[in-house]
């Protein structure tokens, strides 16, 4: 090849290889880990990497959602948006059992992929990897529940939807102040013991510190699981005892409607007293599952559940049936009528 064709046809290559770049119609972001990322404008088709990210995507720009990580259970779909119901579920990127085949993702014709979760070292890595494979932008954002506002701020920007973004941002101030405001009046002492059950039998249950204890430490209540990982652990009946938690949350229907027939459960304050609480789980959970926005009207609910007195009455008065519609309406864009509401407080 002379020199002059040789140089052409470099020439055309370097052209051809900045010009996606020139036209590449986005901004850069800073995620939380420090990463630049390149993210496109208003972007149409995004894929969440695990359930709290789908949460968030779904509060924000649900129209633009590719898929589900999990499919939404029958008793799910009243809660959700019809355009949504029908979604494929594809699969996570993130936390346990990640089941996506990334060559799944690309037929979506995903532009962005957004995770909303624990920020450490394992999880930048896996966005770099993943970015790097896939050639999709990778953004992680802070999932804590304190950093909620900010984050949500943050996630509004990358997907184009500022204004909706500052509505709900500032809901979860807003809850965020009234949690503080009712927590000022209950002294240290008289803020509930706390055990939150999981599985039929309720013996898994999150440790002091975990992501899915946030919300009861936030509103106030004294997790009684002190273990030393800040993750899921397995405890005894006998601990439980020891424990004397006077209230106990679940997320297990079949443990909620067995726990007061269960030998190993009795003499328990919270048992004895009849302070077991099924919480409601659709679309989303009001304690974790998963662990997203979805926790903000979880933090009304516990305020009726811990301090019905303050609160403006236990599950069944005051006003909790209207906040939980609100933020439904807000959050999710539906309105749950009355049957609905009774379905979600089990009355």
């Amino acid at each position: 090849m002379s020199f002059p064709t040789r140089r052409a046809v470099l020439a055309a290559v370097f052209v051809a290889l900045a010009a996606p770049v020139l036209a590449f119609d986005g901004q850069s972001v800073t995620d939380a880990t420090g990463r630049e990322v390149l993210v496109p404008l208003n972007p149409e088709k995004v894929f969440a990497a695990g359930p709290p990210a789908s949460v968030l995507l779904y509060a924000l720009k649900p129209e633009a959602m590719v898929g589900w990580v999990m499919a939404p259970k029958p008793v799910d779909l009243p809660y959700l948006l019809p355009e949504t119901r029908g979604l494929p579920a594809l699969g996570r990127l993130t936390g346990k059992g990640d089941t996506l085949n990334l060559e799944v993702l690309l037929t979506t014709g995903a532009e962005l992929i957004v995770d909303f979760g624990t920020v450490n070292a394992t999880y930048r890595d896996l966005a770099t990897r993943v970015q790097d494979q896939a050639g999709l932008p990778y953004v992680l954002i802070d999932g804590s529940f304190a950093a909620t506002p900010q984050a949500i701020r943050e996630m509004a920007v990358i997907l184009g939807v500022e204004a909706r973004g500052e509505l709900l941002a500032t809901y979860a101030e807003a809850a965020y102040a009234e949690a503080d405001a009712l927590l000022a009046q209950v002294p240290a002492p008289d803020r509930p013991r706390v055990y939150l059950a999981r599985g039929p039998e309720g013996l898994e249950s999150p440790a002091r510190g975990s992501i899915n204890a946030e919300i009861i430490e936030r509103m106030g209540g004294i997790n009684v699981v002190e273990a030393e990982t800040r993750g899921l652990v397995t405890v005894s009946p006998e601990q439980i005892q020891a424990w004397a938690p006077d209230i106990i949350l679940t997320v297990d229907r079949d443990f909620a409607a067995n726990v007061r027939k269960m030998p190993e459960w009795q003499g328990i304050p919270a048992v004895d007293q009849g302070r077991v609480y099924l919480a409601p789980g659709e679309p989303f959970g009001f304690i974790d599952a998963p662990p997203s926005v979805n926790r903000l009207i979880g933090l009304k609910y516990l305020a009726h559940v811990f301090y019905p007195d303050l609160a403006g009455g236990d599950l069944k008065q005051g006003d909790l049936r209207q906040e939980i519609a609100d933020f439904y309406t807000l959050f999710y864009q539906v309105t749950p009528d009355a049957a609905a509401l009774d379905a979600l407080l089990g009355e």
